[in-house]
């Protein structure tokens, strides 16, 4: 999986998972900054009822299984597709279980992230709050959910069958990331996500067939190096 991040190797896959752990206060949710408001009423969408039953769902979740595809497009780049299945436990931890390419992982463990490339047999090893990867903007569902603390600009307007698109800008400049869509069905589940990257990258998740509160074993995210491997540190 491509990303952007600061290192002398180009551009490889480490996740930044960052984890918002600081409960959200009822009126923290309740305030909607102006351009949110206007940008909602100028959609039709009740888009600040809509951020609290979104927040509320993904901060009542301890758990969270589900399918992924990603395709990451970059200038000057052909195209590149993977798939597999995402495991989220919180706080803190994913498993990203590649199916295409077999035998690929990503892991957090809540302190490190760990990238298995098996095609050179290298694992890729970096403190999460250390890393710098399009993939951030999943992170925060491994904490309490809170989008007006993490997104300065939010828009919404209807996508068609009964789905929503949210339009969102980070508040911070450190994320690798220039701004996020979000698809959102009716049941408030992400069935699509996009990161467009400061680099003019574009990487796109579609979801599917995801499992709330699901028994996730704490070994799923503990990372076993493969024989042979090589260890490398991400910079």
């Amino acid at each position: 999986m491509p990303t952007a991040r600061r290192s002398g190797r180009g551009t490889d896959s480490v996740l930044a998972a960052k984890s918002c752990t600081r409960r959200p206060s009822p009126a923290r949710l309740t305030i909607v900054p102006t351009v949110v408001l206007l940008a909602a009423l100028a959609a039709g969408v009740d888009l600040p009822n809509l951020l609290r039953s979104l927040e509320k769902r993904y901060n009542s979740l301890k758990t969270i299984e589900l399918s992924f595809s990603e395709t990451y497009t970059a200038p000057g780049r052909p195209a590149r597709t993977e798939s597999g299945t995402l495991y989220l436990r919180k706080p803190g931890r994913m498993r990203w279980q590649y199916a295409r390419p077999s035998g690929k992982l990503f892991l957090t463990d809540g302190e490190y992230a760990y990238l298995y490339t098996p095609n050179n047999n290298r694992v890729e090893k970096m403190k999460t709050r250390e890393t710098d990867d399009l993939r951030a903007p999943l992170a925060f569902l491994l904490g309490n959910l809170d989008l007006n603390k993490e997104f300065r600009r939010i828009e919404a307007q209807p996508a068609g069958d009964a789905l929503t698109r949210i339009r969102l800008q980070p508040k911070s400049d450190r994320f690798p990331y220039s701004s996020v869509e979000l698809l959102v069905n009716q049941r408030l589940t992400i069935q699509h996500l996009k990161i467009f990257g400061h680099d003019r990258s574009l990487l796109e998740f579609e979801f599917s067939g995801e499992k709330p509160n699901p028994r996730l074993p704490p070994e799923l995210f503990i990372f076993r190096m493969p024989e042979g491997a090589e260890l490398v540190a991400g910079s």
